[in-house]
């Protein structure tokens, strides 16, 4: 999307997205499993289990500082863009006037709002230990967690990048200049010769 509307509005380098958000994004499910396996072994030790508790927390509220971090670089980003809309480049124009993408965009939001709000919540599950009231309340569970999940699952499919933002595909395939310089590089007389070598081979 950076590299589609215009990199140089980026409060980062665009590669550093994906460096910086998915190492965060691993540490956190790391954090989030270590506690769960001790909280799960802890075989009736209150300690160990509320130790592998806080463990989890510091998962989550890691990925909401994380998520937090992130929303606020979109932010950043989308209101450079916003302010140049008039400098944007033709085939960037295009894209960023286009109903698709701004659809793409909208259900981006969503996906990203609810699952914020659903670490939100865990963390509020979690801060006051297994029992807590929160977490004993199935219906705020299922609000706030089940549903929350389903509602980013279903705006990331219906709206999928494939169909209302194809120009990412064709930018990752424009990223890959080795692909075009190796199937240009086998030219006439290299088939040949190959066609040639197989032809000896076999007799």
């Amino acid at each position: 999307m950076v590299n589609t509307l215009g990199p140089q509005y980026s409060p980062i380098t665009p590669i550093f997205y994906p460096w910086i958000f998915i190492s965060c994004d691993f540490l956190s499910l790391v954090l989030q499993a270590a506690g769960g396996a001790t909280a799960a072994t802890a075989s009736g030790n209150q300690t160990l289990s509320s130790d592998g508790g806080y463990v989890m927390l510091a998962g989550i509220v890691w990925q909401v500082f994380t998520l937090m971090v992130f929303g606020g670089l979109c932010g950043a980003y989308f209101q450079r863009v916003y302010v140049n809309r008039y400098n944007l480049t033709s085939s960037a124009t295009t894209v960023f006037n286009s109903k698709r993408f701004r659809l793409f965009v909208a259900a981006v939001t969503v996906a990203y709002t609810t699952i914020f709000v659903r670490c939100v919540f865990r963390i509020a599950e979690l801060a006051d230990g297994w029992k807590s009231p929160i977490m004993q309340n199935e219906v705020e569970f299922i609000v706030f967690d089940g549903v929350m999940c389903l509602i980013a699952v279903l705006a990331m499919t219906i709206f999928c990048q494939g169909q209302y933002f194809p120009e990412m595909q064709e930018k990752n395939k424009a990223g890959r200049p080795d692909i075009v310089r190796h199937s240009s590089s086998l030219n006439t007389s290299d088939l040949e010769a190959a066609t040639e070598k197989t032809t000896v081979v076999a007799k």
